[in-house]
C-alpha cells in the first residue's frame, strides 16, 4: 500500500506484478511515475488498473487524461466506481496474467542470449568470421575477425562501399559484387560461395577469403544476408608450395631417367636430392590436410550458423509480435505467437541434442536390455508415428537375449530411422526390422572389439540411393529433403549414439530397391529384462524440506530456485563450489544438493565428493548440458545420485527430487 505516487513510483521494479491506482492519486506526481517506467527494462511493461469516480457527464475527467503524461494506455484498465469484488479481480488477475507472459518472455530473452554466446563461442574456436548485411537499408555488420581480414582495426566504422568493395582485390571487386547482387536477387536461390582476395585497407596486406552464406527474404524482398568468412591464406600458400613441389618432382623424375644408370654415384645423388623433397612434399600434404580440417570446421560452423539463424529468428520474431500485440491490447493472438517461440526454442534445444550425440558428447544411461521386449514397444509408437500404408514387421528371435544401450536414445534411433524410411516410401510400402545376435572378431571392416553383438536391420523398400549419397549420408548437416524440411543431422546423430555405445553402424542402398542400414550394439550376458512403461511423470510437491542449489549461471539457477519454491520447498543459493563448501559446513539442515556438472573451480562431481564427507548421506541430483565428463550415468554417478540434462521440464525436476529425497541417509552436517 502505497500513499502517494512519489511513493508508487520509488516501488517500480520486476517484482511488481500489476499497479492498482485510484483517480484522486493522479492528482500529483505523475511526471514522477512516468521517469520511474522509463527506467524499466525493455521487455517490463507493467500493468495498470484505475480505479475512477462515476461520471455525471460526458465532459472527460481532467484527472484521466493523466494517463498519457506517463503512457499507460496501451497496458492499463478503467474501472468505474462503484464497483463489485468479481469485477476488480477479474480485472486484477487479467493484469497479472499480462505482466507473467512479461516474465515468460525475459526468460526466452535470457535464452536467446545464451543460444548467441554458445554460437559466437564457436565461431572464435574455428577462427571464423561473421557478417550481416541489410540490402533494404544497405547497413552493414562485422565481426571484429570479419574486420582483421579487411585489415582493419576492430572499431572501425564499415560500409559495404567504402570497407568491402574498397578492400578488395582490384582483380576480384567486380566478380564479388556481382556475387552478392546475385545472391541478394529474388529470382536466385539466395546463396553464395566464392573465394577472393583482400588488400588491407589500414595494414596492406594480401589475404585469400572464402566466404559462405544466404540471404533471408520476406515477401519476395531479401531483408538480410548473412554468412561466414574463413581466412584460408595459409592453405593458398600450401596448396602453392605443394604444386611447385609436385612439378619439381616431376621434372626431377624425368630427369633422372635420362641419367646413365651405369653412374652409380649420379643415381645414389640424386636420390639423397629426392629424398629430401619428398619429405618436404609430405610437410606440405600435412599442412595442406590441416588446412582442410580447418575448413571443416567453419563448413559445420556454418551450418550451425545456419539453422540456429533460423531458429532464432522464429523466437525473436514470435516475441516481437507477441510484444507488438500485447502493447497493442490484442491479446487474442500472443499466445500463438508465444507458442511459435517456444517451438523454435525446442527446436534450438533438439539441434544441440542431435550435435552432443553426433560429436558422442550426449550423457547415456547404459542398461541390460530386453531387446525383444524393446522392438515390440517402439512397434507401437511407430503405428502411431507412420502413415497407414506403411506396412511395420518385425522379425526377431525371442532367444536373442539382451544388449547393453540407452533404452531413450534406441528408441530415438530406430524412430529417425523409420521416419526417413517414410520419407523414401512416398506411396506407401514395408518398413521391416530385424534383430539377431553375431559373434565380431578382431579386425572386421567395422572397427569393432571382437565379442558378441546384438545387430537390428531396419529395412525399407522404398527409392534407395546411388552410391555417391550413400557414401555421405553420415556427414553432420547432409541431408537429401528439401531445403527446410531437414537439419542433416539424424544420421549423424545415430551414428555417434552407436559409436558412443561401444557399437557401430552400417549403410547399403540400390536405387529403387530400397535401403538397408544395420545398427551394432554389445550384447549383455544371459537373462532377461522388461521395458518399464513409463507413465506420465507428475508433479510432487516438497514439505519444506532444504535444496542446496549449486549453479554459476544467474538464469538457470533463478529457474531451479523459483521451481523449488513453487514445490514448496526452501532453497539455498551458491554460483560455485567454494560458497557451496560453506554452505555445506555450516550448522543447517540441508536435505539435498542439486548442483551443475561443469562449474568454474572444482566440477559437480568433485563438489560431491567434499559433500559427501561433510555429510555422507546427502543425496545429490546433477544438472548438465554437456557430457565430456559424464558420457555414461553408471561411470559417473555415485550412492544416492542421480543426473537430468539440459533443459528439463518441471515434471522431470520433481519427480527427480521427490525420488531421490525417498532414499534419503539422515546425517548430521
Amino acid at each position: 500500500m502505497c500513499q502517494n505516487i512519489a511513493e508508487v513510483a520509488d516501488r517500480i521494479e520486476d517484482r511488481i506484478g500489476a499497479v492498482l491506482l485510484t483517480e484522486e492519486a493522479l492528482a500529483n506526481g505523475a511526471e514522477t511515475l512516468k521517469t520511474a517506467l522509463g527506467s524499466q527494462p525493455s521487455w517490463s511493461d507493467i500493468p495498470f488498473v484505475l480505479l475512477a469516480a462515476q461520471r455525471t457527464g460526458r465532459t472527460p475527467n481532467a484527472k484521466l487524461s493523466q494517463l498519457a503524461l506517463f503512457d499507460l494506455a496501451s497496458n492499463s484498465v478503467v474501472l468505474e466506481r462503484p464497483l463489485g469484488r468479481a469485477s476488480l479481480f477479474s480485472a486484477v488477475a487479467s493484469a497479472m496474467r499480462l505482466r507473467q507472459k512479461q516474465f515468460q518472455m525475459r526468460d526466452r530473452l535470457a535464452e536467446l542470449d545464451e543460444s548467441e554466446a554458445q554460437l559466437r563461442l564457436a565461431t572464435t574456436a574455428g577462427g571464423i568470421g561473421i557478417w550481416d548485411f541489410d540490402p533494404q537499408t544497405g547497413r552493414l555488420q562485422w565481426d571484429e575477425r570479419c574486420k582483421i581480414m579487411f585489415g582493419l582495426k576492430p572499431d572501425a566504422e564499415i560500409t559495404y562501399e567504402d570497407s568491402f568493395l574498397a578492400g578488395l582485390h582490384p582483380d576480384d571487386r567486380d566478380r564479388c559484387d556481382m556475387a552478392v547482387r546475385q545472391a541478394i536477387d529474388p529470382s536466385g536461390d539466395g546463396q553464395v560461395n566464392i573465394e577472393y582476395r583482400t588488400i588491407g585497407i589500414e595494414d596492406g596486406l594480401e589475404r585469400w577469403i572464402i566466404a559462405k552464406g544466404g540471404t533471408i527474404f520476406s515477401d519476395s524482398l531479401p531483408t538480410r544476408f548473412i554468412g561466414t568468412v574463413v581466412d584460408i591464406t595459409q592453405r593458398k600458400a600450401t596448396e602453392r608450395a605443394l604444386a611447385q613441389s609436385e612439378a619439381a618432382l616431376r621434372s626431377e623424375q624425368q630427369a633422372l631417367d635420362a641419367l646413365n644408370r651405369t653412374l652409380e654415384e649420379r643415381v645414389i645423388e640424386r636420390t639423397s636430392e629426392l629424398e629430401q623433397e619428398m619429405a618436404a612434399r609430405g610437410r606440405a600434404e600435412e599442412a595442406l590436410r590441416q588446412a582442410q580440417k580447418m575448413e571443416a570446421i567453419g563448413q559445420l560452423t556454418g551450418g550451425i550458423a545456419h539453422d540456429f539463424n533460423n531458429m532464432l529468428t522464429g523466437i525473436i520474431g514470435g516475441v516481437n509480435l507477441a510484444k507488438r500485440r500485447i502493447a497493442m491490447g490484442k491479446m487474442e493472438d500472443v499466445d500463438r505467437f508465444m507458442d511459435a517461440a517456444t517451438e523454435s526454442a525446442h527446436r534450438a534445444a533438439a539441434l544441440i541434442s542431435r550435435l552432443l550425440a553426433f560429436s558422442r558428447r550426449q550423457t547415456l544411461d547404459a542398461k541390460p536390455l530386453d531387446i525383444v521386449a524393446q522392438l515390440h514397444s517402439t512397434k507401437e509408437l511407430l503405428e502411431r508415428t507412420l502413415p497407414e500404408t506403411i506396412i511395420i514387421d518385425i522379425s526377431v528371435n525371442a532367444e536373442i537375449g539382451r544388449v547393453i544401450a540407452d533404452a531413450n536414445q534406441l528408441e530415438s534411433a530406430l524412430l529417425n530411422l523409420a521416419v526417413n524410411a517414410r520419407d523414401a516410401m512416398p506411396d506407401g510400402g514395408r518398413l521391416t526390422i530385424k534383430a539377431s545376435r553375431e559373434a565380431v572378431s578382431a579386425g572386421n571392416r567395422h572397427d569393432l572389439s571382437a565379442g558378441d553383438y546384438v545387430l537390428i536391420k531396419v529395412i525399407d523398400n522404398g527409392v534407395g540411393m546411388p552410391p555417391d549419397l550413400v557414401d555421405k549420408v553420415f556427414e553432420p548437416f547432409f541431408t537429401t529433403k528439401p531445403i527446410g524440411q531437414g537439419t542433416g543431422l539424424g544420421l549423424s546423430m545415430i551414428y555417434g549414439f552407436a559409436q558412443q555405445s561401444g557399437g557401430s553402424v552400417a549403410i547399403a542402398s540400390e536405387p529403387g530397391v530400397g535401403t538397408e542400414i544395420t545398427l551394432y550394439l554389445p550384447a549383455a550376458g544371459e537373462g532377461s529384462n522388461t521395458i518399464e512403461k513409463k507413465a506420465a511423470t507428475p508433479i510432487v510437491e516438497g514439505q519444506g524440506q532444504t535444496v542446496l542449489v549449486v549453479e554459476d549461471d544467474d538464469a538457470v539457477r533463478l529457474l531451479i530456485c523459483e521451481v523449488l519454491s513453487e514445490l514448496s520447498y526452501k532453497t539455498i543459493q551458491a554460483d560455485d563450489s567454494i560458497p557451496a563448501i560453506t554452505q555445506l559446513t555450516r550448522d543447517q539442515t540441508i536435505d539435498l544438493m542439486v548442483s551443475d556438472v561443469g562449474l568454474p573451480s572444482m566440477n559437480g562431481r568433485q563438489l560431491a565428493e567434499v559433500a559427501r564427507q561433510q555429510r555422507p548421506g546427502l543425496p545429490i541430483l546433477f544438472v548438465t548440458g554437456y557430457a565430456e565428463n559424464a558420457a555414461t550415468k553408471a561411470g559417473f554417478l555415485g550412492t544416492n545420485m542421480d543426473m537430468i540434462a539440459k533443459p528439463f521440464a518441471v515434471e522431470t525436476l520433481s519427480a527427480k527430487i521427490s525420488e531421490l529425497m525417498a532414499k534419503q541417509i539422515v546425517s548430521p552436517p
